[in-house]
């Protein structure tokens, strides 16, 4: 078709996609960024930012003796848990995705990293969410 638009935006693979040939290790590496903000460990303090142990389809602005932003504890409310493509939309620009929130890092622009990293979380769990598709 000649009248197709051409984006200058390269397309991005569904995180279901994504997550198929993603690396929880190499994600693990790319946690040692949100690591002087977050633990990962079963029983792991809150810090400036939530114990991260079982977030996938954990309710997002939930996790016990944590202060959320009402911004993030309205997006839990709207959306009852962090699902592979919450996760995926929020890490590549937190404050885009949850107007309001307090997480002050500024996102994960690559697509690659950010399945890596919830292929980690994912498996930061007794019982890991299956993968799309699984």
């Amino acid at each position: 078709d000649a009248t197709s638009e051409v984006s200058a935006v390269p397309e991005v693979a569904p995180i279901s996609e994504r997550l198929i040939e993603a690396s929880a290790e190499d994600g693990a590496k790319v946690a040692k960024k949100c690591a002087a903000c977050h633990t990962f460990e079963q029983g792991g303090a809150n810090k400036v930012g939530p114990a991260l142990w079982d977030i996938v389809g954990r309710k997002p602005g939930s996790h016990e003796g944590f202060g959320y932003s009402s911004a993030m504890t309205a997006f839990g409310d709207a959306n009852g848990e962090w699902t592979f493509e919450e996760l995926d939309h929020f890490l590549a620009s937190p404050k885009k995705y949850v107007d309001g929130t307090t997480m002050g890092f500024a996102g994960l622009r690559k697509p690659e990293d950010r399945a890596n990293l919830i292929a980690y979380l994912r498996e930061q769990s007794d019982a890991p969410k299956p993968l799309p598709g699984e």
